[in-house]
């Protein structure tokens, strides 16, 4: 067999028709010299043979250089991707993997360490037994933040205007954990979405772009015990009416935090381009949310004693 150079090759399996620039362009920008593969539209069953058809033809030193990053909105189909890419692979055959479905993982992952870094910076402690509440907490961000969030054994609501769906969810959570401690509430009434907030000391609005989720009033009326409130949406009207996309800590209202969404994504891209450089250096391995979550925590990390870089598994 034939080895090949120690050439970079990042080959991206998408499932979307198109796949995003988004992350191509972080690529090229930490490795200018990286070689790119992009596969788009791809089905469990096409991923299969791509991953085999990567892991022999550079020898067991070329599949040290070749890595493999797994995108797209559809989040069902990507694990099962992971999943069959997890089989494919044996020594000395296997891959480094990235994944990061639609920048999900990414930024659930720069969301809640930011959260955590303000909650420490305001003497609030850590995240562990807080009440966080994930508003539209079923799409890909919100999945991965209580995810996250029940990981550091805090307490987490996560709202969709459909119950089922929020149960769902929640349901899927608790069980990776074998905990109660995720519940799912429908929010689409002022009323609803007061109940939902009433207990949080931490609210995270991961809804759509453009949508907004918690207005002013209903944060003053029912937000009495909250400290910390951040969003993702960067694009008006905002996920949180008021909220400033550069904001850092700075109150919204009298002794509430906020988080904006352009202090979020600062951090996001940080989190993904040290994502990249750990899997370009990793000669195998699967780096998932788990991942991205220790480097967001490591790259906020307070001058306190509090830290410790260990993330449990699930």
């Amino acid at each position: 067999m034939t080895e090949h150079p120690s050439k970079k090759v990042f080959i991206f399996l998408n499932t979307d028709k198109h796949a995003s620039p988004f992350d191509i362009l972080k690529l090229i920008d930490i490795f200018p010299e990286a070689q790119i593969l992009k596969y788009e539209n791809i089905t469990v069953e096409d991923a299969e043979k791509i991953v085999y058809d990567s892991m022999f033809p550079r020898g067991p030193k070329g599949a040290k250089h070749t890595k493999i990053f797994i995108g797209g909105s559809n989040f069902e189909t990507i694990n099962k991707i992971l999943e069959k890419a997890k089989k494919c692979m044996f020594p000395p055959f296997e891959l480094a993997v990235i994944v990061d479905p639609n920048g999900a993982y990414t930024t659930a992952s720069a969301a809640v360490a930011k959260t955590l870094e303000i909650s420490l910076k305001k003497k609030l402690g850590n995240l562990e037994g807080k009440n966080v509440t994930i508003l539209a907490g079923t799409g890909p961000v919100g999945k991965t933040a209580a995810t996250l969030y029940a990981m550091e054994k805090a307490k987490v609501t996560l709202t969709s205007r459909n119950s089922e769906r929020a149960a769902a969810v929640a349901a899927a959570v608790n069980k990776k954990f074998k905990t109660e401690i995720v519940k799912g509430l429908k929010a689409e009434t002022r009323e609803e979405i007061g109940n939902a907030i009433k207990n949080a000391e931490i609210i995270l609005s991961t809804g759509a772009a453009g949508v907004q989720l918690l207005p002013l009033k209903i944060l003053e009326e029912y937000g009495e015990r909250c400290r910390i409130v951040a969003d993702v949406n960067a694009i008006p009207p905002l996920g949180v009416e008021g909220l400033d996309v550069n904001a850092d800590g700075s109150e919204l209202l009298p002794n509430i935090f906020g988080i904006g969404a352009l202090t979020i994504g600062t951090l996001k891209n940080k989190v993904e381009k040290e994502l990249f450089r750990k899997a370009a250096k990793a000669s195998k391995g699967i780096f998932d949310y788990k991942i991205a979550y220790k480097i967001a925590k490591s790259l906020v990390k307070p001058e306190t004693e509090w830290w410790t870089p260990t993330i449990p598994n699930p």
